[in-house]
């Protein structure tokens, strides 16, 4: 009973330990456009100008901002991308200023917080729990992407590539 009791309790706590952030600082996965557009005009960090940082991809309808503070001396930031699926934010993008900040020091804050990392290469080490996938990639950009619109994402990406597939040897075998 003990020990049930226990493993309860640790799976308990190493949710709550690893659990992932929905963003950075006060832009989470999920807020609208203008939720986003407000919160960047709240925080210079970000390099923000307004509406000129919005752009409407044609084919897809997807919103896309990008900012750019490398002009900002105190930014941690150079650019940064927010795409939103749906209007609702889908994934955040944040390069990083490498003359202030190193790959090393944040890979080692975020293993200290959220544990190791689920994968890591010589490029990234990701980490993921339901909601969210991050992931800190070289040279210095650090991505949270909203896990439920990716996953999705990626079985219809499967499906074409099955199709795909499926033309390219009709056209093998056609040779």
């Amino acid at each position: 009973m003990r020990i049930k009791i226990l493993t309860l309790l640790m799976m308990t706590f190493s949710s709550y330990i690893f659990s992932l952030p929905m963003g950075y600082g006060s832009i989470n996965i999920g807020m609208s456009v203008e939720d986003v557009k407000k919160e960047l005009k709240n925080n210079s960090d970000f390099g923000y100008r307004g509406d000129r940082d919005v752009t409407l991809s044609p084919s897809t309808q997807e919103v896309i901002i990008v900012t750019d503070a490398s002009k900002n001396p105190y930014s941690f930031f150079t650019e940064c991308y927010f795409l939103f699926v749906d209007e609702k934010l889908f994934s955040i993008t944040l390069n990083l200023n490498q003359s202030k900040i190193d790959y090393h020091s944040i890979f080692k804050t975020l293993a200290e917080k959220y544990g190791n990392p689920n994968s890591i290469s010589p490029k990234k080490a990701s980490w993921k729990d339901s909601s969210i996938l991050m992931s800190l990639e070289k040279p210095l950009t650090l991505k949270y992407i909203d896990a439920e619109v990716f996953n999705k994402q990626q079985e219809n990406s499967a499906v074409q590539k099955n199709i795909d597939e499926q033309l390219r040897d009709d056209f093998l075998k056609g040779l």
